[in-house]
């Protein structure tokens, strides 16, 4: 945690916004999860957030694909992580692309209130659209980190995250069983032939 002189000399801590984005399977989690143990060792206050409706493998848990896991308060909107955050250094929210724009405002209060907050979530949904508030976040991060996969049909680095289902709603939960890292070329080849195989003949 930095910290810097006040005009009277006294010391202040400095708040920030750090944004880890990419595709599905690309670490996002496992880094969040990394960055938050750290600050817990190091005998910082450190509070963890996701959307409640983020219940894949576990109610209250934060876990990566890897099975790495934290504890975490499940929560409805972004607001109310300003309510249950109290007198912490660090808050980390998973999942972010779940919330509303309302997350932007909430992140800006915290930094701006000397928490460092560290935020994990998909940058693209699965049509390649920017998702939720990870866009708006982009811009006002101090630390951007954009991790990728490994696209599953050529090896190159992944940075979509192919639905492999038929659902068209946007927030679909699901893993390997429903979703896919693929490059630009790949899937851009893919969603191609895809929509020459359903259209009309």
């Amino acid at each position: 945690m930095e910290f810097l002189e006040n005009s009277n000399g006294a010391g202040r801590r400095r708040g920030s916004v750090e944004v880890i984005t990419g595709s599905m399977f690309s670490g996002k989690t496992e880094e969040l999860i990394r960055r938050l143990r750290r600050a817990m060792f190091a005998g910082l206050k450190v509070e963890i957030f996701k959307p409640s409706l983020d219940i894949r493998y576990s109610e209250t848990r934060v876990v990566s694909h890897d099975d790495k896991s934290i504890q975490s308060t499940p929560v409805e909107h972004a607001t109310a992580i300003l309510l249950l955050a109290g007198d912490v250094n660090v808050v980390g929210i998973d999942e972010a692309q779940f919330f509303d724009k309302s997350l932007v405002d909430v992140c800006n209060q915290l930094a701006d209130n000397g928490v460092r907050v560290v935020v994990a979530g998909l940058d693209m949904d699965f049509m390649g659209k920017p998702f939720g508030p990870i866009p708006d976040l982009l811009s006002i991060a101090e630390f951007v980190t954009k991790v990728h996969a490994i696209c599953v049909h050529c090896g190159n680095l992944a940075q979509y995250s192919f639905r492999k289902s038929d659902e068209d709603q946007q927030v679909v939960l699901g893993e390997k069983d429903k979703y896919a890292p693929l490059c630009r070329d790949c899937y851009n080849r893919i969603t191609r032939e895809q929509k020459d195989h359903q259209a009309p003949k």
